[in-house]
């Protein structure tokens, strides 16, 4: 296997210095600084969004779409959420601009909105979710779409119609098969998704 000096798990001043004698010799620096901000994003975010600011710093725009949704992540795991809420604004609207590469994001920031009570943020996340429904492909896909749109509701006092999505929630996450035959265990719900699962359980047994 290749020398993976660009996807390390973990990040301490040794690894550090490898981590830039090797991109000092590297062609194509943007794309190994993102790799590595994605990778410590949760774990190492304010490494990551350094990072991040070094790629977003250099002229090749090519995967600013992703390079948002790290930088939500790492936003995330420090507790901002209305900067992660805007970087995920941020990754939907190159996406408007550069359509061939997509991400997460028009679920993410949805759920997100959802869960953290973001109630000024509410009609926008609705208004992402019903424009790219088209989008979703795999079960966790139906679950976090379906997920979101429960939150919403429950915390509008619309119980009557957040418990379908709900229920639609929880079977999306019920499913062992992604239904791809060479791909089964592809974009199933996991244990990543535990505590926003947890959430909809008990919206869906109301």
């Amino acid at each position: 296997m290749a020398d993976d000096w660009f996807r390390n798990g973990d990040w301490n001043d040794g690894v550090a210095r490898r981590f830039e004698e090797k991109l000092r010799r590297a062609r194509r620096k943007e794309q190994y600084l993102r790799i590595q901000a994605c990778i410590l994003a949760s774990t190492h975010p304010e490494v990551a969004l350094a990072l991040l600011d070094r790629y977003f710093s250099m002229s090749d725009k090519f995967d600013h779409a992703q390079a948002h949704v790290d930088r939500a992540t790492a936003l995330k795991a420090l507790d901002r959420v209305e900067d992660a809420a805007d970087a995920y604004e941020a990754a939907l609207a190159r996406e408007a601009e550069f359509p061939n590469l997509k991400t997460q994001a028009y679920l993410e920031l949805p759920v997100l909105i959802a869960v953290e009570g973001l109630l000024s943020r509410f009609d926008r996340a609705l208004v992402v979710l019903e424009q790219q429904a088209d989008r979703r492909t795999f079960p966790v896909d139906h679950f976090m779409w379906h997920a979101a749109h429960a939150l919403i509701m429950s915390s509008r006092g619309e119980r009557a119609g957040a418990q379908p999505h709900a229920q639609s929630a929880l079977e999306a996450a019920s499913k062992d098969h992604s239904g791809f035959r060479h791909h089964p265990s592809v974009g199933l719900v996991t244990e990543e998704h535990r505590g926003l699962l947890k959430d909809i359980a008990a919206l869906g047994a109301a």
